[in-house]
């Protein structure tokens, strides 16, 4: 399995190569060369397995140049007591045909854990085989979730360290609290005025600045990263749609070969890019559904063909989704164009130069055929946390909300009664105000702890450990820098680093 760069037809890299690097050197992301099949019969022989096995199935498709024993003793690593569930990933009921797959059980309470537990190792030892005497550099821009995932998956991890920039005003009370008490020799967190896509565009030209890679590289240093452009992190997610479709075939919740809708909310498409792959790998699925916030930009996209980051950004509520540039819609552009490079510098130089770009008919209609797309702003994601809580006792963070709400949009519009999973991104305590205030409380004048206890007593439902440990650690990292900065930043920290 060989992986090539969407913006440049001749790369071909090895798996390892792809991990290391994270970006192609002219700007492209990384995808497989040819996506590998899974048969109802694989799917089948995954149902009795553990997460972790059927982890070791799935890597073992797209990881060619790694030995069976490096893959098993990654998964190993990745998916055991640091979850606090032995499925990793359970599977919650609303009403008959809709589930909840939950994907925050993990350390830091969120979905990026599922990737972001197992990729240091998948660094590591792409490191040992790709560049044995260089220490990897880890530059992660993020929306909040991302951040504290990366680095609690990365602190302290041997020739290796991680810079984490987040938007000032942009990310929860608690996601911000769990990043700036981060341990660690090795990790550094910086917030940055501005929003995600200035942290994210601010990351994206580190990386192609030929300049710090010649800096870094005298020193031994090269750069990688923990977002969802690394191949390492996408691979992960594929697993989990793969993994609950063969739970739900257990559970005895659909045959074998039975199509399911899957629900994901998602704002810079790498979540529902995972569940787009498994479907053109064989796994049945009728319709990918995009839920978007008030930034909907990617509503507007598969919708219309036409992405316009022109239009006003929204600080919301669900602030993990506060995107106007979606990074893994390049990958998905890249397939469902023909695979055609052109194409895509044609389209990823217009956003760049002009913030705005219209696909091909051809694409238009293969998004329409594969996606139905739906958003709701703040008030409809209270009322359907409200209403969900009401209706089944189950809380929702305001991310599932988002996607719990478009669900019921397109139910209503369609009448598609297709047994359907809805990806649940986080614990509701990460965004404990916002859930309070949903459910009738009011987070006036009090701290997020205070918060999270109120919302533990009117709901009955219980502050996850790793949240509740976060209001007696030190906080360590208070610096807010503008984008121009962000360089200067991770150079003054890669020379402090012994």
């Amino acid at each position: 399995m060989k992986y090539k760069s969407t913006r440049n037809e001749k790369i071909r890299v090895a798996g390892a190569q792809a991990i290391v690097q994270g970006l192609s050197a002219e700007g492209g992301l990384f995808v497989p060369e040819k996506l590998p099949s899974v048969s109802e019969s694989d799917i089948l022989s995954l149902c009795q397995k553990s997460y972790a096995e059927r982890a070791f199935e799935i890597f073992k498709l797209f990881l060619t140049d790694f030995g069976d024993e490096e893959i098993r003793n990654c998964v190993t690593k990745a998916y055991g007591d640091n979850f606090d569930t032995e499925n990793i990933a359970e599977i919650s009921h609303l009403l008959t045909g809709t589930y909840i797959l939950e994907l925050w059980h993990g350390p830091t309470c969120a979905f990026k854990d599922m990737a972001l537990q197992i990729l240091p190792h998948l660094l590591t030892v792409s490191a040992k085989k790709t560049v044995p005497d260089k220490k990897i550099a880890i530059l992660v821009a993020t929306s909040g979730d991302t951040g504290k995932a990366a680095l609690e998956g990365f602190k302290d991890v041997e020739g290796t360290t991680i810079s984490v920039f987040y938007p000032e005003d942009g990310v929860s009370d608690m996601q911000k609290r769990q990043m700036a008490t981060q341990e660690g020799g090795n990790v550094f967190v910086c917030a940055v005025k501005g929003n995600f896509d200035d942290c994210q565009n601010g990351v994206k030209a580190i990386f192609t600045d030929k300049g710090i890679a010649e800096e870094l590289n005298k020193k031994g240093i090269i750069l990688s990263s923990a977002n969802s452009i690394n191949w390492g992190r996408l691979c992960p997610q594929i697993v989990y749609y793969i993994s609950a479709y063969a739970e739900l075939i257990k559970n005895e919740e659909i045959k074998c070969g039975e199509k399911i809708n899957i629900v994901v909310p998602t704002g810079n498409f790498g979540n529902i890019l995972a569940a787009y792959y498994a479907k053109e790998m064989g796994l049945p699925v009728n319709k990918l559904i995009c839920a978007s916030n008030s930034n909907n930009v990617l509503t507007d996209f598969i919708k219309t063909g036409i992405y316009d980051r022109n239009r006003e950004f929204y600080t919301t509520i669900s602030p993990s989704m506060d995107i106007l540039i979606s990074s893994n819609l390049e990958r998905l552009l890249y397939h469902l164009s023909g695979e055609k490079t052109e194409e895509i510098n044609k389209w990823f130089g217009l956003l760049k130069e002009q913030g705005k770009y219209e696909v091909s008919q051809d694409v238009k209609s293969r998004l329409s055929q594969l996606f139905y797309a739906g958003c709701c702003n703040d008030s409809e994601t209270k009322a359907a946390i409200k209403e969900c809580f009401e209706s089944y006792s189950y809380l929702m963070d305001t991310h599932t909300a988002v996607a719990y709400k478009v669900y019921g949009d397109y139910k209503r519009e369609t009448g598609d009664n297709t047994k359907t999973v809805i990806a649940s991104t986080a614990n509701p305590y990460k965004f404990g105000a916002a859930v309070y205030s949903a459910v009738g409380g009011s987070s006036e004048g009090i701290d997020e702890f205070a918060v999270i206890e109120r919302l533990e007593k009117k709901t009955g439902t219980s502050i996850p450990l790793p949240l509740a440990s976060t209001k007696n650690k030190e906080v360590r990292f208070k610096g807010v820098i503008e984008r121009e900065k962000m360089p200067e930043a991770v150079v003054d920290f890669l020379n402090e680093q012994k």
